[in-house]
């Protein structure tokens, strides 16, 4: 009976679909977080970004990672460019608040020019079906500082203004650098400003 009961419990697993990314003509979830623009705190809402254009939503592992830190600074040197497509940006990590504070006036990073969302307890990750890992134990950035957040998975999604997802661009699957991540929503953007 034991066999019967696991045999029937593993084929009930196997049959559930794996959790992936949401996909292109999906519906974005909406989400509200405590974010940070230049090192000041307030309220973002996708609902309300959306009001006035497509939105790029980036996932991100950690503030002062490598390549997290070359994702942001490349979204800000191109900002103006987004700016011209109507296209918001935001950025959503498990970091707080407060790491988020420093890191979005950085110049070397954001460079107050887009916000930056705390997702501290990954509800927005969940809701787009993202994954995260748990940061190694003693785990640094690039300060020094230990990191003590999960790291979501480094995904990108740009939304049109009706809440579909018109791409996502994920690092697993499409192999993309965290720069090549901006220059690709960009160039959707930019198509989309273009029609």
């Amino acid at each position: 009976m034991k066999t019967i009961s696991l045999g029937l419990a593993l084929s009930v697993l196997v049959g559930l679909p794996v959790l992936a990314a949401l996909k292109v003509a999906d519906k974005a979830p909406d989400f509200s977080a405590r974010a940070s623009l230049a090192g000041k705190e307030f309220n973002f809402s996708l609902e309300d970004a959306l009001k006035k254009g497509p939105a790029v939503v980036y996932f991100y592992p950690s503030a002062f990672t490598k390549g997290c830190d070359l994702e942001a600074h490349t979204f800000a040197e191109n900002k103006e460019k987004f700016d011209a497509a109507g296209a918001t940006i935001i950025g959503v990590s498990a970091d707080s608040i407060a790491r988020l504070n420093a890191f979005s006036a950085d110049p070397d990073y954001c460079a107050g020019k887009f916000p930056v969302a705390s997702d501290s307890d990954r509800k927005i990750a969940n809701s787009y079906n993202l994954t995260a890992q748990s940061a190694r134990p003693g785990a640094k950035d690039v300060r020094g500082v230990e990191i003590d957040h999960d790291f979501i998975e480094r995904t990108t999604f740009v939304i049109g203004k009706d809440h579909k997802i018109i791409a996502t661009l994920s690092s697993a699957d499409d192999k993309l650098t965290p720069d090549q991540h901006v220059t690709k929503a960009l160039e959707i953007v930019q198509k989309l400003a273009a029609k």
